[in-house]
Order: structure tokens, then C-alpha cells, then sequence
């Protein structure tokens, strides 16, 4: 087995009678885009600060590349960190605040100066290199905490929700510019967030922290598509968590009945009958007609404009159903019956 570039092995941090990371059992490959995505207080900061040297684990192992970290200073685990507020120094410019991770170092001016112009290039700040930090706008100001965290060359690149203070334009924007730094540049990034699209647009790979824990890990696909828990599923993005009871597994599909009745088919997992269970399903994945397998009659309750498409909201079942219209569909109003369908492999099963 391949030995993780990271490796969190059975690491706590207690505060406390609070225990905030709860044995975490965590590997990171070289290379690797990794965000670790949960509410307040899921443990994730504490995590990436352990993993920066900021805070000590209570109990439990991190290595980087081979060699145990935990008792190292930050100064000497060769890390870029990123944080939200920026922590520039407001009476240096630009290239200085670059430049003072290298100054630390004993780093030559000359062998500075070429680095700095380096990384202000990557961050395509080379014109404004001697204005100060107060001159600059919020995503200028971001570029700049990027490239210091970047011209040192380090072997891991850590952000702690460095786009939280941005607008929404501007964030998506920064979104792509770190991702493709990431591609170009082969760094291994550990990204907090608790914004579900961000952590889908960006990563490799998702933890979805809860309490301490993961819940799950896994790509972006699986994290959205196959949630392993409840948790996950109405974490992330927008779900329809629909009660029912297993009722029989033919193969590869099973069989569901809700509380009315109606029978569903599900597949891609065995259940035992009279199991109870929810379905996942997302919004986008439900019809607004009954072409597909499994088809739910309800009433529509609301309509709600999104500009690009409708949100539907039906009584189906004895339960509250959402999904998407396109505009270009006649659009339902409210009170009228409808009939639902969305496919078996569209479905997830979770424990209820």
C-alpha cells in the first residue's frame, strides 16, 4: 500500500471536556486537492491549525511525506497557509509582503526578487507590486496572501476559508484561479470550507466533517450522487429525503413502500425488508411528468422564480417534495395535481 503524502493517524484534540477531533484517520496524497467540508464547530480549523503546527493533537500521529510533524514549529514543516482575514502587513507593498516569507528563510535579495516576480505573475499582480495592501481590492488582496503563501515553494499549501469575505462573482472567480493553480503547479492543497459548492467546484476529493468525524470522504461525484448518511445528504446541496420501508430485493433493485402505500423500485443497494430507510433524491433528478419507473402523484403547494428554472414544491405521499422545472415546460400553478417520476438510479438509500 502506498504511503499517503499526509497521514492523520488516530489524532484527537481535546479542549477541555469538549472534544473536538475525535481519532481522525485521514491520508492525502501528493498532489492532491483534498477540502474539508462541514458546519461550525465540526472540528475542520482545528485540523488544518494541527496540521500547520498552530495547535498540538492531544493524542495520535501526522507525517508528512514520510517524516512525523507533530512536534515540529510551523517554521520548519515547510507549509504555505492562506486564512480568511489575509494577515497582510499593511505599511509593506505588495512584493514586500511576498517577499518576507523568503526574508525569514535567509534568502538572498537577488534570488528573492526573481521569486517574487515569479509569483506575482502566477497571481497576475505584476503591475501593482508596489501599491499597499489598503490600495488593493478583496480578491487582489487574496492574490497577495496566495503568492506569499506560494513563493516559498512549499510542499503543502493550506486555506482556511480564504474566499469567505468575498462576493459571490468574485469568489466563483477565485474558485477557478486557485483550482488551476492547483493543475499547473502540482501543489498538494488542504482547503477548509463550509460552503458545499465551493468544496464541489474545487477538490479532488471532499471530507464532510460532523461532530469531529468524517462522515464520508470521496470525490465530488460520490459525496453528491451517493451520500453515505443522512448527514451527508442534507449537507450536501439541496436533497428530498423521502420516507419508506424496504419491502423486497429482486437482483440488483429493490423494493421500497411509502407511507401510502405506493410501492418504488431503488437500486445499487441490498435491504432487508421492513428495514426503514430514506430516499435521496435530488431535486434536479425528479420530472415534473411520469415518464420514468417511479412515479409519485401530489399536489403543488408553491412556485418559486429562479430565473433559469422553477422550484416546485409538492405535497406527494404525506411528505414535502422539491424539484426543478425548466421555464421552457408549461409551468404548473399552485393547487394543481401533478405527477412526479424520477428513476431508480437516482435514488440513494440511507438509513433514516
Amino acid at each position: 500500500m502506498t504511503q499517503p503524502f499526509i497521514g492523520f493517524e488516530k489524532v484527537s484534540k481535546v479542549f477541555g471536556a469538549l472534544t473536538v477531533v475525535d481519532q481522525l484517520d485521514l491520508a492525502i496524497h501528493e498532489g492532491e486537492f483534498v477540502s474539508m467540508l462541514g458546519p461550525s464547530g465540526s472540528g475542520k480549523t482545528t485540523i488544518l491549525m494541527m496540521l500547520a503546527g498552530f495547535e498540538a493533537p492531544s493524542s495520535g500521529k501526522i507525517s508528512v511525506a514520510g517524516r512525523q510533524v507533530d512536534q515540529l514549529p510551523p517554521h520548519k514543516r515547510n507549509m504555505g497557509v492562506v486564512f480568511q482575514n489575509y494577515a497582510l502587513f499593511p505599511h509593506m507593498s505588495v512584493a514586500d509582503n511576498i517577499a518576507f516569507p523568503l526574508s525569514m528563510r535567509g534568502v538572498a535579495k537577488a534570488e528573492s526578487d526573481q521569486r517574487v516576480r515569479r509569483a506575482l505573475d502566477m497571481v497576475q499582480l505584476g503591475a501593482l507590486s508596489d501599491r499597499r495592501p489598503s490600495q488593493l481590492s478583496g480578491g487582489q488582496q487574496q492574490r497577495v496572501a496566495l503568492a506569499r503563501a506560494l513563493v516559498f515553494e512549499p510542499q503543502v499549501v493550506l486555506m482556511d476559508e480564504p474566499l469567505g469575505a468575498l462576493d459571490k462573482k468574485l469568489r466563483e472567480q477565485m474558485q477557478l484561479d486557485i483550482r488551476d493553480l492547483h493543475r499547473r503547479l502540482g501543489l498538494t492543497i488542504v482547503f477548509v470550507t463550509h460552503d458545499q459548492s465551493e468544496a464541489l467546484t474545487m477538490s479532488d476529493r471532499i471530507a464532510v466533517f460532523n461532530r469531529g468525524k468524517i462522515e464520508q470522504i470521496g470525490t465530488p461525484n460520490e459525496i453528491y450522487d451517493h451520500p453515505a448518511t443522512r448527514f451527508v445528504a442534507e449537507f450536501i446541496g439541496e436533497t428530498n429525503l423521502i420516507h419508506a420501508t424496504a419491502e423486497a430485493a429482486d437482483g440488483e433493485v429493490s423494493r421500497v413502500v411509502l407511507a401510502n402505500g405506493q410501492s418504488l423500485s431503488v437500486g445499487r443497494k441490498a435491504l432487508k425488508p421492513g428495514e426503514q430507510v430514506c430516499l435521496s433524491v435530488r431535486p434536479e433528478r425528479i420530472k415534473p411528468s411520469g415518464t420514468q419507473e417511479n412515479r409519485i402523484a401530489g399536489t403543488v403547494r408553491d412556485v418559486v422564480y429562479h430565473g433559469d428554472h422553477l422550484r416546485l414544491i409538492v405535497d406527494a405521499a404525506g411528505q414535502t417534495v422539491v424539484l426543478r422545472s425548466e421555464r421552457s415546460e408549461a409551468a404548473p400553478t399552485i393547487g394543481d395535481g401533478i405527477e412526479m417520476s424520477f428513476s431508480p438510479r437516482d435514488c440513494w438509500v440511507v438509513a433514516r
